[in-house]
């Protein structure tokens, strides 16, 4: 597989996440690049949600559409209490949390050279939704 691949495989996935948080209605998304700085994961994507049932909501929708375009998730993280879920795709890391929770652990501050807003990481192209 060439780096090309792997970078739209990873981009792709990203994506997907992103707008699928989108059309969950989630708060605040984003995605950090965090590539250069470890080998842990690629892109983390991270989002708050309105109460903890819509935070599960999200995990749900996550992984269902994943599922759709044939990503699995290796690890799930958080269901239990919903104030923090990770989805673990290995080369995307999902975080969704409760709003008091993000702020607590302020993971973007964490990784903050390589934020992106979603808005700029998807292109406003209606085509760029469609990955089939």
């Amino acid at each position: 597989m060439k780096a090309t691949d792997v970078d739209s495989y990873e981009l792709k996935l990203s994506q997907v996440i992103v707008i699928e948080l989108e059309e969950a209605k989630a708060n605040d998304i984003c995605q950090l690049d965090v590539r250069k700085l470890t080998d842990i994961t690629d892109f983390m994507v991270i989002a708050s949600g309105t109460s903890h049932r819509h935070v599960h909501a999200m995990a749900d929708r996550v992984r269902d559409a994943a599922r759709r375009h044939n990503f699995r998730p290796i690890g799930l993280e958080g269901e239990l209490e919903n104030n923090w879920i990770l989805i673990d795709f290995s080369d995307v890391v999902v975080h969704l949390m409760m709003p008091e929770v993000r702020h607590f652990y302020s993971l973007e501050r964490l990784w903050n050279e390589h934020l992106t807003k979603s808005s700029k990481v998807l292109q406003d192209d209606p085509a760029e939704k469609n990955f089939t």
